[in-house]
């Protein structure tokens, strides 16, 4: 704790319950090396990510969820089985930066961190099945690209330039809303336009094809 001012313990806090909701086993695996080597003396409560056996558990989870998020279809199942693991690891995660010693900040840090991790999580994962509609994997591994790159660069910020994660941070929170709207609202319009298919209705988003037939009485529209 002494060796962080406030701001980046704020910081920080935000940044891991963020980037829990994105790659958690990422988070628990960069923040344990940072200790482990020394880069950044870690608040006590996440001395314990800097341990062996939690670095190599981290490590391999890091090397499967690599691939297995960049596989369509393969990542939004591994999302939701995730949405029970990443919400309360990002809380607990943002609550251990203030630790046992300053208990009513790591209350506070525990309940946004929680709905930090849900609104990143669902906003991967929302976003992901909208990606998945598209028969190319381009898109799909060029997000997952993105999502490995902004996790370490979220949490290097938070300690380096706090105030600069902050502002960017809310940012990129008005995003994630937007984007969870945007993407739920494709993914309820594809829904209700397949069950109407299934169902033998005319599906209103094609238009009709007209063709014109000569007849005695002029030409006649038939679908």
């Amino acid at each position: 704790m002494n060796s962080f001012d406030m701001s980046q313990l704020v910081a920080l806090a935000a940044a891991l319950g963020w980037a829990s909701g994105v790659r958690l086993y990422l988070v628990v695996l960069l923040v344990g090396l940072a200790g482990y080597l020394g880069w950044v003396p870690l608040p006590g409560g996440l001395h314990v990510l800097a341990h062996p056996i939690v670095l190599a558990v981290s490590g391999f989870l890091v090397f499967v969820e690599f691939f297995a998020d960049k596989i369509p279809g393969l990542d939004s199942l591994w999302d939701m089985v995730h949405t029970a693991i990443r919400i309360p690891a990002g809380a607990a995660l943002a609550a251990s930066v203030f630790g046992a010693d300053h208990a009513a900040m790591a209350v506070v840090a525990a309940l946004l961190g929680g709905g930090f991790a849900a609104t990143a999580h669902a906003a991967k994962a929302t976003t992901r099945a909208a990606i998945n509609t598209s028969p190319e994997p381009f898109s799909n591994i060029g997000t997952s690209l993105v999502e490995d790159a902004a996790v370490p660069t979220g949490l290097w910020l938070a300690v380096a330039h706090p105030l600069v994660f902050l502002v960017l941070f809310v940012l990129l929170l008005v995003f994630s809303v937007w984007l969870i709207r945007k993407s739920w609202r494709f993914l309820r319009g594809l829904v209700a336009r397949l069950t109407r298919i299934f169902s033998g209705k005319p599906d209103p988003g094609v238009e009709p094809a007209f063709r014109l037939k000569k007849s005695s009485t002029g030409d006649t529209p038939n679908v």
